[in-house]
């Protein structure tokens, strides 16, 4: 019989271990949160109060809300906890040492999930004695907001680990992305790295400043994006033939003179143009401003969407479907 899970142990609480501890204690689950360094706590407090007004936003009151304790001793949190979350730092080795120390005192039965943004977790599990209970559980910030968790196997990961995982994410109120096997950056984080790099090249170019390429997003493709994504969009692009017109009227190759997929060499004009470029943007407005208009327009969209019975609006409609039948 499968663990219950009513207790959570978090490995790391900077942004994303905060974000993982606001939305698992807004649906009642407790957290044991651990982190090397004593001053961490007062963060990790101030940053799920941060997330709290958006969380009632979207979803209400919460029912119960969830105990949260911190602590330095890596044995507590992860002796008690009946699932676990690794947030550390984004440095592997540093990652692989936490993963058998995490292993060798959890619960065999307990699921680790990794919130690595591209290791693969056949090398995070390689030291572990248990390797089968290791996945990829990796988050989108704001984790407390964004529900999309792209799960994914390592070499030696159990499918009973894997169904375990989805369904404790989608109690939690996630959309499980079950990849089929491991890559490197997994799917969503390519994606976003190819776009970043063609901003860079632009902007090493000269040819607009961070607004205008941010610009060309938001006003255009970054609305379709939000409910269609790629294939989709280019499907409709086709025309009635859909996707089979799409192939026949552009080139699926996309051997253009339009792209430059390699990083362009680094150099202090082009670091002065983004940072700059940045600043400008905000317009004189702090990070914790930019934030809290993001999670309002955050909150709107996914209320719109459910309204529409289409993307992230789906998630949103379950779980409050969910929360009046109980």
């Amino acid at each position: 019989m499968a663990r219950e899970i009513k207790t959570v142990g978090i490995a790391g609480t900077g942004l994303i271990g905060a974000g993982w501890a606001a939305r698992l204690m807004f649906r009642g689950y407790d957290v044991i949160a651990y982190d090397v360094s004593p001053a961490a706590e007062a963060k990790l407090r101030a940053q799920i109060a941060t997330a709290w007004p958006s969380l009632e936003a979207l979803l209400g009151k919460p029912e119960r809300q969830g105990k949260l304790t911190f602590t330095t001793d890596l044995k507590e949190m992860a002796s008690k906890a009946d699932f676990i979350h690794e947030a550390a730092p984004e440095r592997e080795e540093l990652k692989i040492r936490l993963f058998r120390d995490i292993d060798a005192i959890a619960a065999p039965d307990v699921v680790i999930s990794s919130s690595s943004s591209g290791f693969l977790p056949t090398n995070l599990q390689s030291e572990c004695k248990h390797p089968e209970r290791v996945v990829i559980g990796h988050p989108f910030n704001p984790v407390y907001l964004l529900p999309l968790v792209e799960l994914v196997p390592g070499e030696k990961t159990s499918t009973e680990a894997m169904d375990r995982a989805a369904r404790y994410f989608e109690a939690i109120g996630m959309h499980v992305l079950r990849l089929k096997k491991e890559i490197m950056g997994y799917i969503c984080d390519r994606l976003q790295e190819a776009l970043w790099r063609e901003a860079l090249h632009i902007l090493n170019k000269d040819i607009g400043t961070t607004g205008d390429i941010d610009d060309s997003i938001v006003y255009s493709a970054g609305m379709r994006w939000a409910f269609m994504g790629s294939f989709l969009t280019y499907h409709l692009a086709g025309g009635p033939g859909g996707m089979r017109d799409f192939i026949k009227q552009f080139d699926p190759t996309l051997e253009l003179d339009w792209t430059d997929l390699k990083f362009p060499k680094w150099n202090e004009t082009l670091e002065r143009r983004l940072v700059e470029g940045c600043e400008e943007q905000a317009g004189g407005r702090s990070v914790a401003e930019i934030e809290a208009k993001r999670n309002a327009v955050l909150v709107d969209m996914m209320k719109l969407f459910q309204k529409h019975q289409i993307g992230a609006g789906l998630v949103l409609d379950r779980e409050l479907k969910a929360r009046e039948a109980k």
